[in-house]
């Protein structure tokens, strides 16, 4: 999954980044001592990092997922229209070798009105509300594949595959990303429905 490359900063880089983003923070701020940021580069957006914000010592947790360089950061509100508007600031810089982990990015940040749509490689990516037996497990793992890169188009768009959870099915689809980032999905083909997994609600 794409949360697995962050990197812990030291408590000097969180006040730093802190002192930033707090000012942007609806409701009580972040304190530098009780707070924990982990970093991940992002290869599409040069200088920034995606960081995890996160502060489990206050009533209730606190955590914010920001876009981050010095001076300029942007709060992810699971929306597309905040990273639309970064990919034309940056600009966005797409890749045949990024445009799959910008997909990955795409949909852990973006939910849609009707819920998530879930990237999903492995079985292990599935939220299973229990574990499924393992023939169960086993046929449903052959369907899956890492994100393909199929082709880029004359206009400069990148098309690939990727199999995906909505709700309780599973399906893949064709995804198209644009130059400028925007991403757009066609030709779904569903595989399983009713799997038991649990409320897509994002709770990372």
């Amino acid at each position: 999954m794409y949360q697995d490359a962050f990197a812990k900063l030291e408590l000097a880089e969180i006040a730093t980044i802190l002192d930033q983003v707090n000012t942007k923070i609806d409701g009580t701020a972040f304190d530098p001592v009780e707070t924990v940021i982990l970093a991940q580069d992002l290869p599409f957006y040069k200088d920034y990092r995606l960081l995890d914000i996160a502060d489990h010592a206050s009533m209730p947790p606190m955590r914010r997922y920001v876009i981050y360089k010095p001076d300029d950061f942007t709060i992810i509100d699971f929306t597309n229209e905040p990273i639309y508007a970064l990919n034309q600031k940056v600009p966005i810089k797409l890749t045949e070798e990024n445009v799959a982990d910008y997909v990955r990015f795409f949909f852990t940040y973006v939910r849609g009105r009707h819920g998530r749509f879930i990237i999903t490689e492995a079985v292990d990516d599935i939220h299973w509300k229990e574990d499924p037996p393992p023939s169960a497990r086993k046929a449903i793992g052959k369907m899956l594949y890492p994100i393909k890169f199929v082709d880029k188009s004359d206009n400069g768009a990148f098309n690939l595959k990727s199999c995906m959870v909505f709700k309780d099915s599973l399906f893949q689809a064709k995804v198209k990303v644009e130059s400028n980032g925007f991403v757009a999905l066609s030709d779904e083909e569903l595989l399983v429905e009713d799997i038991p997994v649990l409320d897509d609600t994002f709770g990372q």
